[in-house]
């Protein structure tokens, strides 16, 4: 979909560059003229169908397959392919991008289906993206954008069955200061389709808070823990639960703490196992990594799948 420059209506197509003096000016979205800009495996199923029952031809079809795998703005390549490979769309990086870069982008990810989530995110961004598109809601804690499309529910097989009381990730923090990073790994999981518990303001310097929620950290699928000053509270977790434990090292703390990098070598040093550690500050890593652990704990198994692994036991035993 090319973009018109509001001010001077040059149309960009997707193979040029955006000049660097243009960078500044206002864009609008010349119309959509396919019914599926993008790749959302839903979408795919739909127009494989129309094919099937003869609503749509095969030129039309090949026609609306022409961005797989990407579309390409000329300042960004969407990647409409990516809910099919990896079971969630792209995610919008918006630190460093202007507001019409991430408005363009957002404009493309939601035509191609599923839900959006947009990390680091200025208020200025969200208000433009909330003007163009209602149902943007912002975290301004997170600095997240998410949109829940209809077509975008990425475990509905899952959320329609209903959840068990153990399917959720635990989000934990040490301090009130640690929260922009645990509320951006909360989004991360929800947006996703993971429930998820809070435990905030937790740290060591009084455990005991700690531990008056050690029967429910227990019961879930994966807890993430961020904490600055000496990061610490990872490996007391750690020590307290059978599911995998996904530290984030912030960058809260006195001079020592060299903006986060005291607590990440006390997390990668822990001594309790089942922690891994992701970057500074990078929650919506740990909430994604804790939403793919979910989701594989949730994956049901078929009769035919069930079978192969009956059939593969029964192997092993024989060669002992």
């Amino acid at each position: 979909m090319p973009l018109v420059s509001v001010g001077t209506n040059k149309t960009i197509t997707w193979s040029q560059q955006i000049p660097e003096k243009s960078r500044s000016a206002r864009w609008r979205f010349a119309p959509v003229d396919s019914i599926m800009t993008g790749m959302h495996e839903s979408l795919l199923r739909r127009l494989l169908e129309q094919v099937r029952l003869g609503q749509r031809s095969v030129d039309e079809a090949i026609g609306d397959l022409k961005h797989l795998p990407f579309e390409d703005l000329g300042f960004a390549k969407v990647d409409h392919h990516r809910a099919i490979r990896c079971g969630f769309p792209e995610v919008i990086y918006c630190e460093g991008k202007t507001i019409e870069q991430v408005l363009a982008v957002v404009k493309h990810r939601l035509a191609g289906g599923g839900n959006l989530l947009a990390t680091r995110a200025s208020l200025q961004m969200a208000k433009a993206i909330r003007k163009r598109f209602p149902k943007a809601r912002y975290n301004p804690i997170a600095r997240t954008i998410t949109v829940r499309q209809p077509s975008g529910a990425t475990s509905a097989r899952l959320t329609s069955r209903g959840k068990a009381s153990s399917d959720f990730v635990a989000i934990a923090c040490a301090g009130t200061s640690d929260l922009p990073v645990a509320e951006e790994a909360r989004e991360t999981c929800e947006i996703m389709d993971q429930a998820t518990r809070q435990f905030y303001d937790v740290g060591v310097a009084g455990i005991h808070r700690l531990l008056a929620h050690s029967a429910e950290l227990s019961q879930a699928r994966a807890v993430v823990v961020c904490a600055g000053m000496e990061g610490a509270l990872a490996s007391v977790v750690g020590g307290l639960v059978s599911c995998p434990v996904i530290a984030v090292p912030t960058s809260i703390g006195y001079g020592a703490s060299f903006s986060g990098l005291a607590p990440l070598l006390t997390m990668l040093n822990s001594c309790a196992a089942g922690v891994a550690v992701v970057n500074i500050d990078n929650g919506f890593g740990a909430g994604y990594m804790a939403a793919l652990i979910c989701r594989a704990a949730q994956r049901p198994i078929d009769d035919s799948q069930a079978g192969k692994v009956s059939v593969a036991k029964a192997r092993r035993r024989s060669r002992r």
